[in-house]
């Protein structure tokens, strides 16, 4: 049986777990939601060991990646994935960006670094932008009071929904090792995602605020610091991938579904 293990299983590798599961393969992991913990070094060389497909989803810590520091040495699988960050590719004024674009010019240097090291070792590198789903959505932050529409009109984003993760995944279980954009077809700015959440919810979009009056965390101010699209051409090409929620209406419809327990509507194609 063929056996993936994912080292910080949390919430795109839980979703990635349950859809390998579902093809009959054997999944374990470390983190949250997995079986070992990552520091018991014998147990996870042994899992390493049995393991067909190896996934890393831990992201850098103090400058450096933790599994490759730890467990680098018992890394020499045919099939290696590691989930990246379109960050890697730092501000481009709004333009577009594909796989060629360089990296390491943005605020996310250790995560290119990381990214650069696992491409070095033959990995899959899945490079994500902003990540969303049931239960983590602009819906909650919508209900809880905390979202934010801030005042900049040029400003997009990518986004892409964690099943569309998942299935970009067991899509390059076949395929040649190299980078992969894995984001949704339409690019759009924060504030129309918050307006598209308040619509399905039933509830007035917050008010227009500068990023001054917005009070926002260094990290959530550092995020609209960076304004780019990402292209999905080569996962559509490649890997034969299309994202089941080509935009956020789709995808945040399917999250308001899921969370009352109902079956989505069927989203739209791209």
């Amino acid at each position: 049986m063929s056996h993936l293990f994912i080292l910080g299983l949390g919430y795109a590798g839980s979703v990635i777990r349950a859809a390998a599961e579902a093809r009959g393969w054997r999944v374990t992991g470390t983190g949250s939601a997995g079986e070992l913990d990552f520091e018991s070094d014998e147990a996870v060389r042994t899992a390493l060991a049995t393991a067909t497909h190896v996934l890393s989803s831990v992201p850098p810590f103090d400058g450096r990646d933790p599994v490759l520091a730890r467990y680098g040495d018992a890394l020499g699988h045919d099939w290696l994935g590691y989930l990246s960050s379109t960050g890697v590719y730092g501000d481009t004024g709004g333009a577009w960006v594909d796989e060629s674009a360089p990296v390491g010019t943005g605020r996310r240097t250790a995560r290119a670094e990381a990214d650069a090291a696992w491409l070095a070792r033959g990995a899959r590198m899945f490079r994500l932008p902003g990540i969303y789903g049931p239960g983590r959505s602009a819906l909650g932050r919508v209900r809880e009071g905390r979202a934010h529409r801030i005042d900049l009109p040029d400003q997009v984003f990518s986004r892409v929904h964690v099943e569309d993760i998942a299935s970009g995944v067991l899509a390059a279980f076949d395929a040649p090792p190299g980078a992969y954009n894995l984001a949704d077809d339409l690019p759009a700015s924060q504030n129309a995602v918050i307006e598209e959440a308040c619509r399905l919810l039933g509830l007035t979009p917050p008010p227009l605020l500068s990023l001054e009056q917005a009070r926002l965390s260094p990290q959530a101010r550092a995020f609209y610091g960076e304004n780019r699209r990402v292209a999905n051409g080569k996962a559509r090409r490649v890997l034969g991938w299309r994202p089941r929620y080509p935009d956020y209406r789709p995808g945040l419809l399917a999250c308001l579904a899921a969370t009352a327990g109902l079956a989505p509507s069927a989203p739209r194609g791209p």
